[in-house]
């Protein structure tokens, strides 16, 4: 393939009858990239054209359009090889060349039937099926790849300042992932852990990138390595020095291969938990007595997506061709699709392994599209925590940022069994990351609202300072005494008293909570829903001016940074308040063992000791454990407990706001 004016990381899709039936591997920062694959493709009809659109690969955002062409396959001779080279154009700017590609294509009766005919290209080898056929192959994994990116050695400087800014690309078929960037070194230090489902249909190649971030700028390409799953034994930790290509520098990984078959998909009549004694083994795995085993096997959760009422119609017919998505973190499962229908019956049960208990179900609809990408219909976000086991419930579908509601009701009956020691012990590891979709973006909204949660944090503290200082003012003879009192407890004060004083508001907000008096988080809400609504229409109209948007792009990395340093500090500020507030019972009962617990030890060891062995715990770890990855316990806590914001979108989904529908 030739003519390419710039830079790029092109692959090639193919389509008939508006069906995609092949798609390319990628060839990355080439001008003139050679593909070297072979295809067969079975071809219902020789007056379909082969329609084929080359792209530019873009990790994490919108892959760009290079120019497309048409193959005629009756204009071909049969049982002859010819090579064909095909002229790239935009439909919209059709004077603009784009280059060429070229082509060895043979066309030859099939087997059995005259009438049709198989087309071969130079490619790897493929049949052709429907795109959703395809996709739902995909779906069954067999195991799970875990990838810790430890450092980087003797990287390739790219800044005048003779250093980098590296970071990291993952991508294992539709699996994408991207570490954390590490300013001005050539040897960075990550320490990050990425998780991977391996698919049935999917190969076992894990493809890493690695670039220097260049703000304002195209980043710069630094490298590329190629890890063979196929090379690797399971159950396994193997530590791998990569050499990267096309770059300089080698990639320390460790990279571990565990089998899985929690992860199922199954028709309504196959259902386990209906079982009595598979549901009494189950139970036996996940009891108490067995909280130290297996410590990452923290539960099970079954999904059995009933059928679906009053859908959006997606097509011209007044139709659509719903199919159902089930989403738990980075693990997906989908239905089949019912064609023509807008109350369709898939009738399926999914079940997948609970690896953090925080974790959030979500269950999308889609329409089928051929020849385009699918058509959101509407979709519901469950916490784990707040599922109800046994219970049949219809659920209101919602927009994709589940803001408000769609057309139509979903019923599903959900049962999650956990080990809540398990569960416990896993939220005080790094929470695992979703696979990286889109690139954080300028929003006037967001900006507003999250410059509002940080304006709350920071009145909170002047509004207690206040309360302090009142104390003195002798505003309130009652508070001013009981704080006068206070002074007399420093001198009988030890340190275990701060974890047993940290219990203090958990008790009372509890207290609060169960006789219904406790109306501070529904303020909270209030506030948060009315700031959206209120800057939701300006949005809309600033987003007609496409000037606003150009303006911005100069300054747009420090706008984003900025977005996200108050998202960060209000999200912290909310959270321990939240923790306090019982937002979420089990952290808050998790935080009161961790503070009686703390207490208990504080009280019977001396300060000194305590500190002595966290210190040389902290100090040999790099020597027990070189490769560790580092985390903090506590932030890890917090990163389960939900900010203001994310409490909005779960109180969007409560009772209040569903259609519940029970069945005998």
């Amino acid at each position: 393939m030739d003519g390419f004016k710039c830079t790029s990381d092109p692959y090639v899709k193919f389509k008939i009858a508006g069906k995609e039936v092949f798609r390319s591997k990628t060839i990355h920062k080439n001008l003139n990239p050679v593909w070297d694959e072979r295809v067969s493709l079975l071809v219902e009809s020789l007056r379909d054209p082969l329609y084929v659109k080359v792209f530019d690969y873009d990790f994490g955002l919108q892959d760009d359009f290079m120019g497309s062409a048409y193959l005629y396959l009756e204009s071909l001779e049969h049982q002859r090889t010819l090579d064909v080279t095909l002229d790239l154009k935009d439909p919209q700017y059709p004077e603009h060349n784009l280059g060429s590609l070229d082509l060895a294509v043979t066309l030859s009766p099939k087997e059995g039937d005259a009438r049709d005919a198989v087309r071969s290209l130079h490619y790897l080898s493929c049949q052709s099926m429907r795109l959703s056929d395809v996709h739902r192959k995909a779906q069954l994994w067999r195991g799970i790849v875990s990838i810790s990116l430890i450092e980087g050695r003797g990287l390739q400087p790219m800044d005048t300042n003779g250093f980098s800014d590296p970071y990291v690309k993952f991508r294992m078929g539709h699996q994408k992932y991207k570490s954390k960037t590490i300013p001005k070194t050539l040897n960075p230090q990550w320490r990050e852990q990425f998780d991977f489902n391996m698919y049935e249909e999917q190969g076992g190649y894990v493809d890493i990138t690695v670039w220097d971030k260049d703000a304002g700028k195209k980043d710069d390409f630094l490298g590329r390595a190629t890890i063979d799953l196929s090379l690797l034994s399971k159950e396994h930790t193997h530590k791998l020095d990569l050499p990267l290509e096309e770059g300089e520098g080698v990639l320390v990984l460790l990279v571990t291969l565990t089998a899985s078959a929690a992860v199922s998909i199954s028709d309504l009549s196959v259902n386990m938990l209906d079982d009595p004694h598979e549901r009494h083994q189950i139970m036996q795995r996940y009891n108490l007595w067995r909280s130290l085993h297996n410590l990452k096997d923290v539960g099970v959760v079954q999904v059995k997506v009933i059928r679906a009422e009053g859908l959006m119609a997606a097509d011209v017919t007044g139709k659509s061709d719903p199919f159902c998505v089930v989403e738990l973190s980075n693990d997906r499962l989908q239905t089949h699709t019912v064609y023509k229908n807008l109350n369709p019956e898939w009738n399926k049960v999914f079940t997948f392994n609970v690896k953090d208990i925080h974790s959030v179900l979500e269950v999308t609809v889609y329409d089928e599209d051929r020849d385009r990408s699918a058509d959101f219909l509407g979709k519901v976000a469950i916490p784990l925590l707040n599922i109800q086991n046994g219970e049949r419930k219809a659920y209101a579908l919602k927009s994709k940022e589940l803001t408000g509601p769609t057309k139509g009701v979903i019923f599903l009956e959900i049962d999650v069994i956990f080990n809540a020691v398990k569960a416990g012990l896993r939220t005080l590891i790094p929470i695992e990351q979703k696979y990286i979709e889109e690139e954080p973006r300028v929003s006037k909204q967001l900006l507003l609202q999250n410059f509002n949660r940080v304006r709350r944090c920071i009145m909170f503290l002047i509004n207690a300072g206040c309360y302090i200082n009142s104390c003195f003012e002798w505003d309130s003879p009652q508070r001013s005494i009981c704080a006068f009192l206070f002074v007399v407890v420093v001198w009988n004060f030890e340190f275990y008293m701060i974890p047993l004083a940290l219990l203090l508001p958990l008790a009372w907000n509890y207290i609060l909570i169960t006789s219904g008096k406790d109306t501070r988080q529904d303020q909270v809400v209030e506030d948060l829903l009315e700031d959206e609504d209120e800057d939701f229409d300006k949005d809309d109209k600033d987003s007609e001016r496409k000037g606003f948007m150009n303006k911005l792009y100069a300054i747009q990395d420090v706008c984003i940074s900025v977005q996200n340093a108050l998202d960060e500090v209000a999200s912290y500020g909310e959270r321990i308040k939240n923790t306090f507030n019982w937002t979420v019972p089990f952290l808050s009962w998790l935080a009161i063992v961790a503070l009686g617990v703390a207490t208990i030890i504080i009280y019977f060891i001396p300060l000194r000791y305590i500190v002595l062995a966290w210190g040389v715990n902290k100090f040999t770890k790099k020597l027990r454990d070189p490769y560790t990855i580092d985390n903090n316990e506590l932030l890890d806590f917090l990163s389960r407990v939900p900010s203001d914001v994310q409490v909005v979108g779960k109180d969007r989904l409560s009772p209040h706001s569903m259609v519940f529908t029970h069945f005998v």
